[in-house]
């Protein structure tokens, strides 16, 4: 019997290795947010839990924003291995200090360089999947990637809650650590992970800029990037104002939360499969206008939805999600020529994650100003935007891989 197209990436053994890596270093990423959770009501005696996993999700976002274009030109320049290696170590490391810390602000410096390294390793390994697997094949080992980072979203909290229960809440951060040195051992394994070069070596900056212009001069990529920002907006408004709405108006329990946020991520899960299997048969731009579409229009009766018809609606809003970056992922590779994917990657890391920068606050002011009308103001926001880059920027062709795009000028 012939594989899922999704599946057909994993008889490629480089690949098979690095997607093992990525998915064992993400079921302690899962274990670390529960264990940080707990460490923060344990710190703050509960009054302020809230305020510090507001304030490390800030830090990450910045630190995403900041390092992760240069993350972009170094994968580049070096040998990929070492990097995702050294990134794998250094965040065991750091983790493995979280358990011993007794101050608020030690959390805060740990929390920051854990996600520095991150910003170093996430871009740097999206990167690696079509050096990896060639660009052709690049869609279906992306879909793999996705599905599974999904799930484990979904299982990771209730993982997480065992082990807790288990060896206790600090513990779960050396079970995190443990996961990165797997990581990077397997990783180890793999041969050299180094880009063709480009002709010219240039300034670090000017590879840092090109990364980013290469974003915004390409129709299609560009036309992707704005319709992120759509999905961060009802991304946002889900994840910061979901449980009042469950636990302040319906006054459901924190189990009934639990499940309609697993609706959410079981929405992501199944979208990656879909777009594993249907492959190239539907252009990736196309993809991406609808799962906008569909994430924006989900969460527009989120004020008034009862329980049952919420599951159904977060189902959708988490294929949506999903159909907008995942594509987005699968047609950098496309439309980017090997030796410039590190940078154009590092720059689409923290360009998406500058659009959360604006999101999570906008999603906050309404949950606090407007509480009974955030999911419908804000489903009209990302409607709107989805009006002005469609109308507007929808690009004239298709989204077919362009071997022109590798040649990038100093204009930008």
């Amino acid at each position: 019997m012939n594989a899922p197209p999704m599946f057909t990436a994993l008889r490629n053994p480089r690949f098979a290795r690095l997607y093992t890596a990525q998915t064992v270093s993400q079921i302690g990423d899962a274990l670390t947010w529960v264990g940080l959770a707990l460490l923060a009501y344990q710190l703050t005696g509960g009054r302020n839990a809230a305020v510090v996993l507001g304030a490390a999700l800030t830090l990450r976002v910045l630190a995403f924003v900041i390092f992760s274009p240069l993350a972009g030109v170094i994968a580049d320049r070096i040998d990929r291995k070492w990097l995702l290696v050294g990134c794998d170590f250094g965040r065991m490391v750091v983790i493995g200090l979280l358990p011993f810390v007794h101050q608020v602000w030690q959390v805060y410096v740990l929390m920051f360089l854990v996600n520095a390294l991150t910003a170093f390793f996430t871009p740097t390994n999206q990167a690696t999947v079509p050096l990896v697997v060639g660009q052709e094949d690049s869609g279906p080992a992306f879909a793999l990637s996705s599905a599974t980072t999904e799930l484990i979203n979904i299982i990771g909290p209730g993982l997480a809650g065992i082990v807790a229960a288990l060896l206790g809440g600090r513990n779960l951060f050396f079970v995190d650590a443990v996961s990165f040195l797997l990581s990077g051992l397997l990783i180890l394994t793999l041969p050299a992970l180094r880009a063709v070069q480009g002709e010219v070596q240039r300034s670090t900056w000017t590879d840092i800029r090109d990364g980013t212009a290469r974003l915004w001069r390409d129709p299609p990529i560009r036309f992707a990037l704005l319709l992120e920002l759509v999905a961060a907006v009802t991304g946002a408004l889900i994840l910061v104002n979901t449980v009042s709405r469950i636990q302040g108006d319906l006054r459901l329990s924190e189990s009934t939360y639990g499940w309609v946020m697993a609706a959410y991520g079981l929405g992501a899960t199944l979208a990656s499969l879909v777009v594993g299997f249907v492959g190239k048969r539907w252009p990736r731009t196309r993809f991406i206008l609808l799962g906008a579409l569909v994430t924006s229009v989900a969460v527009l009766p989120g004020n008034i939805a009862p329980l049952p018809a919420i599951l159904v609606l977060w189902l959708l809003a988490g294929i949506g999600q999903n159909w907008v970056n995942l594509p987005a992922e699968t047609l950098l590779a496309e439309r980017t020529e090997e030796a410039a994917q590190g940078r154009v990657y590092g720059a689409h890391f923290a360009w998406s994650h500058l659009w959360y920068a604006f999101a999570y606050p906008l999603a906050g002011f309404l949950g606090t100003r407007l509480p009974h009308e955030d999911f419908l103001i804000g489903s009209g926001i990302a409607l709107m935007l989805l009006l002005l880059v469609a109308g507007w920027l929808r690009p004239r062709t298709e989204d077919q891989p362009t071997a022109s795009m590798g040649s990038t000028s100093e204009s930008a």
